[in-house]
């Protein structure tokens, strides 16, 4: 099972403004380089949503299964499970019929154990596969970005400005370091 990002992310966790006040940027140079400022903090989030294992921003993610979870359980590698949008079941022809509410539920901890529980009389799917979509991530209705997350994507994207290719540099190291209290452990 692969959660599949159905939009893309459309608020970053740091602001271009943010990065250019934290870099001491010239506030009258037009904003010349902010279009590489926002791709620097893309890179940034992307590498640090790695690292700690959540998701920074928040998105609508699709899981598609071929089978009902073993005893009802469905662990989920998105956090912070924010919301439960949809489920239902497509059939080979694409079209979906929504499950009735209450079948399948967030579990009690969204954010440290993400998981959809299954409860109820499950239909057989009958070569039908099972469709679920899910809110995740920091922001928007979900958790505040905690805020060693908030500095670490600053201090990542500043760095990666500050080092464009000349030299090497620590940030990768110090932003993991700020990322690895809020790490999510695999057992």
């Amino acid at each position: 099972m692969t959660p599949i990002r159905v939009d893309a992310a459309t608020v970053e966790p740091v602001s271009v403004a943010e990065l250019r006040l934290y870099l001491r940027l010239d506030p009258d140079d037009g904003g010349v380089e902010d279009d590489l400022l926002a791709g620097l903090i893309a890179a940034a989030r992307a590498s640090l949503e790695h690292a700690a294992r959540r998701i920074l921003v928040p998105g609508l993610y699709r899981i598609v299964l071929d089978a009902w979870p073993v005893e009802g359980l469905l662990p989920v590698p998105l956090s912070p499970l924010v919301a439960l949008v949809r489920a239902g079941l497509a059939g080979s022809d694409g079209t979906v019929t929504d499950l009735p509410a209450g079948l399948i539920r967030p579990g009690p901890d969204p954010v440290e154990a993400p998981c959809l529980q299954c409860a109820g009389d499950l239909p057989d799917l009958a070569g039908r596969r099972i469709v679920v979509e899910v809110r995740a991530g920091f922001g928007g209705d979900g958790p505040p970005l905690p805020a060693p997350l908030h500095l670490a994507v600053l201090r990542l994207a500043a760095a990666r400005y500050e080092h464009r290719g000349d030299e090497a540099d620590d940030a990768p190291a110090d932003a993991a370091r700020l990322a690895a209290p809020l790490r999510r452990l695999r057992l």
